[in-house]
């Protein structure tokens, strides 16, 4: 008779509260550091995934903030500059379990400051208005609106049927702020989901993970559902993020679009910052290849000239001479993923935008 022993191999995933502390430790103190702004970008944003989405990582791995979390007050009176990054820092670390208030001195200290009013941009305004209502103080300034511009904004749906980063990226921040983070609903008109739908559309043909991510979590919080094909895509790309530690790896790394992607899956359930960190340096990087079929779609289109069409059911024969096998794939894709698939590709036509005098 043979005695059969299994053998379970240990798992590489640490338990959630060692895996954030790791995650938290290598942002604060092996990355960057702390007066640099870049240190700031991206503790704000690591803390910001974790408070927005109600992940506790403990008390432990908040331990390597408190030094800086002691110098705010003295941070935030010279940089006052930064003091939107000096805010959300400070609110999420108390709002995930640090001890101190000291988020409300430094919100009332940016009001009597009247910081939000130097700002030029109307999203970082909004952005301001968020931050300090945590902490109960409604800042200076017509916010009713502030929003009605930033609501006009995202109406303009023709705006998201072009390639434009910078515009999708504010179109998704906008919905962060007015909805709080899911909090609460941000109550888009059909104009504005008609948008994220377009700036989706084109994420995915760009196949873009960091913006397509900010895109689905920002249709979540707007009650919309996104499509089955851009979710199963960007958990598959979040699984395929490689980790790799050490004191002398390079941080120009993908850190952002790894951030996201979980955060993204953090919201629809899934397992989030699921990989074997550890307590040093290290650099976060996506798949290496993937096939966007955008530039050789626009430029197609360019060549057209007066030939070009709004309308997807006679330019898709000239797509498919046009792209490489594997761009007419991922635009097909696109093309089935999505009910406004036909109104975004008329508008990124430009078949009808008359003639430049």
């Amino acid at each position: 008779m043979t005695n059969v022993i299994e053998f379970t191999p240990p798992s590489r995933i640490n338990p959630q509260e060692a895996r954030l502390g790791a995650l938290l430790s290598c942002f604060a103190e092996h990355r960057r550091f702390g007066d640099d702004v870049f240190w700031l970008k991206e503790n704000a944003e690591i803390l910001n995934i974790l408070e927005s989405t109600g992940t506790g990582p403990g008390e432990a791995a908040l331990a390597p903030y408190a030094a800086f979390y002691e110098s705010l007050e003295k941070r935030m009176r010279f940089f006052p500059q930064y003091y939107r990054f000096f805010l959300s820092i400070a609110l999420d670390l108390e709002d995930l379990g640090m001890t101190g208030n000291r988020a409300e001195s430094l919100v009332a200290w940016a009001d009597a400051q009247d910081l939000p009013q130097a700002e030029l941009s109307d999203l970082q305004r909004l952005e301001a208005v968020r931050l300090m209502a945590r902490r109960g103080i409604r800042s200076n300034g017509d916010v009713p609106a502030l929003e009605d511009r930033a609501r006009a904004f995202m109406a303009r749906s023709d705006t998201f049927a072009l390639p434009n980063k910078k515009a999708a990226y504010e179109l998704t921040h906008i919905v962060f702020y007015l909805s709080e983070y899911g909090r609460k609903d941000p109550h888009l008109d059909a104009a504005a989901k008609r948008s994220l739908h377009f700036a989706g559309l084109l994420a995915f043909i760009e196949q873009n993970a960091d913006l397509l991510s900010e895109i689905c979590i920002a249709m979540h919080f707007a009650g919309e559902t996104p499509p089955d094909l851009w979710t199963d895509w960007l958990q598959r790309e979040t699984a395929l993020f490689t980790v790799q530690d050490g004191p002398d790896v390079s941080v120009q790394d993908d850190y952002h679009e790894f951030l996201v992607c979980n955060w993204h899956q953090s919201v629809v359930g899934d397992a989030a910052f699921a990989k074997g960190f550890v307590y040093d340096r290290m650099r976060f990087d996506h798949s290496q290849w993937r096939a966007a079929p955008m530039r050789e779609m626009s430029e197609a289109m360019f060549n057209l000239d007066d030939a070009r069409s709004g309308d997807w059911g006679s330019m898709r024969l000239h797509m498919e001479d046009a792209l490489s096998p594997e761009a007419m794939t991922v635009l097909s894709q696109a093309e089935t993923s999505s009910a406004h698939f036909e109104a975004f590709f008329h508008g990124f036509a430009r078949a009808d935008a008359g003639t430049v005098h």
